[in-house]
């Protein structure tokens, strides 16, 4: 098959902080060990989630058409280090980083995404784009962590970084390999009750165990294509598996397992230790887009309408990333975020920061129609106007989620004219 990508190939991310707890358990520290910023959205301890929620929280908002707070989008970006990474937190922004920050690639990728769509500060994700090439494995991939062991999350996110950044990832290369070549390891084969199934991780030995919340990033990121945001299409009931030779085979791999494991109850379980019977809310919602990425439309739409009538109380503990990515697993289903089970999504995201400048009326949000759900393509990973981003676990709470941010508003017209200029030059200069 010819891989299809659009400036969006992108995908998901896992940061899983020490113990994970179980998804619906998570919830916002009732007492934050440190001061939480005024411009900072949700109330629980950022140390370990800070730039990832308020990342989520700006994409939700700009895919929605709101116009985030100024110091909202001014406080992510003033999180950058100098040598252009993000860490989870840091409280005093005006300490310069040092060898004990701890920075990593989901939270870098993240942001850039969340800016690139806000728009305002066009040189921090350029430099944020720099350090996560100077990190990249020589597989192609990425780890949570610089130097550690490509995972099909760190990859994907950071794949959507790129595109976001205006670079073309499939011709990102390290060692040459590509981020898509760092995926395919990651298929599991066409045997097996797993088949199709994309793994996290090798394990010791390089065995691949099926990980569904990895398999919802590695189809996204693999497909390459904008879909989240996007009402449901198709009724693909192709459950095959075909040896995964090149990505677009394995993301439909994928997508066909996840289809067969969610046929029957709708949702994905936990894998969570004292967890294990419960429903995962933020891994099914990752996985709603990915069906939906795979032309399983009506099997994406069920498991929407289940997360509606069951997720809610879950993103009420959870806080702003878990509203945001139910945001986008609305979208993706097909339902519109702004009556999802009886409430206002986006109204419940915003009212947990800063207000926006500016909020559209409830009947100006609804999921994209068949005819918005085209985007430019290309042969080789070259920039369109969509990207998608895609997001796991972070500080063991499951979060997950995809978006496309198709319409990338911005803080002024100035500002718009100044980042297209600003991307014009960096598409020049790139090897």
């Amino acid at each position: 098959m010819n891989v299809r990508r659009s400036a969006a190939a992108l995908a998901a991310a896992v940061a899983v902080l020490g113990g994970a707890a179980p998804a619906f358990a998570a919830g916002p520290s009732p007492s934050p060990s440190v001061q939480l910023p005024d411009a900072l959205y949700g109330t629980g301890d950022p140390t370990y989630d800070g730039v990832w929620r308020q990342s989520l929280t700006l994409l939700a908002q700009s895919e929605q058409g709101v116009d985030p707070a100024d110091e909202a989008v001014d406080w992510l970006a003033g999180q950058q280090c100098a040598n252009g990474a993000f860490a989870a937190f840091r409280p005093d922004p005006a300490k310069a980083c040092d060898a004990k920050t701890m920075v990593d690639t989901n939270s870098t990728a993240v942001a850039v995404q969340a800016l690139a769509a806000t728009g305002g500060h066009e040189d921090v994700p350029r430099k944020a784009v720099a350090w996560l090439k100077s990190v990249q494995n020589t597989d192609g991939g990425w780890g949570y962590n610089p130097g550690s062991p490509s995972d099909a999350n760190s990859t994907s996110v950071v794949v959507g970084a790129l595109a976001a950044a205006g670079q073309q990832p499939g011709k990102t290369l390290k060692g040459g390999k590509s981020p898509y070549d760092a995926l395919l390891k990651l298929a599991l084969p066409c045997t097996g009750k797993d088949a199709g199934a994309f793994a996290y991780q090798p394990d010791k030995k390089g065995a691949l165990a099926a990980n569904a919340d990895a398999t919802a990033a590695a189809v996204i990121g693999a497909y390459g294509e904008p879909l989240a945001g996007h009402n449901a299409a198709g009724d693909n009931v192709a459950t095959y598996c075909e040896k995964p030779d090149d990505p677009e085979q394995a993301a439909h791999n994928g997508a066909a397992y996840l289809a067969n494991v969610m046929a029957k109850d709708k949702h994905l379980t936990s894998v969570m230790p004292g967890a294990e019977n419960q429903p995962d809310y933020g891994n099914t919602a990752d996985a709603v887009v990915a069906l939906a990425a795979g032309g399983f439309g009506r099997q994406a739409t069920a498991s929407a309408r289940w997360l509606a009538a069951n997720a809610l109380k879950w993103a009420e503990q959870s806080g702003p990333a878990a509203y945001a990515q139910l945001v986008f697993a609305a979208q993706a289903g097909g339902i519109n975020p702004r009556d999802f089970g009886g409430k206002d999504l986006i109204a419940l995201l915003n009212a947990t920061g800063p207000a926006p400048e500016q909020v559209p009326a409830a009947d100006e949000s609804r999921a994209p129609d068949a005819d918005e759900q085209a985007a430019e393509k290309d042969d080789d990973g070259g920039v369109s106007v969509w990207w998608i981003v895609g997001v796991g676990l972070v500080g063991g709470i499951g979060v997950g989620f995809l978006i496309s941010a198709r319409k990338k508003p911005q803080r002024t017209a100035e500002r718009t004219s100044e980042q297209t200029s600003e991307q014009d030059s960096q598409q020049k200069s790139q090897p």
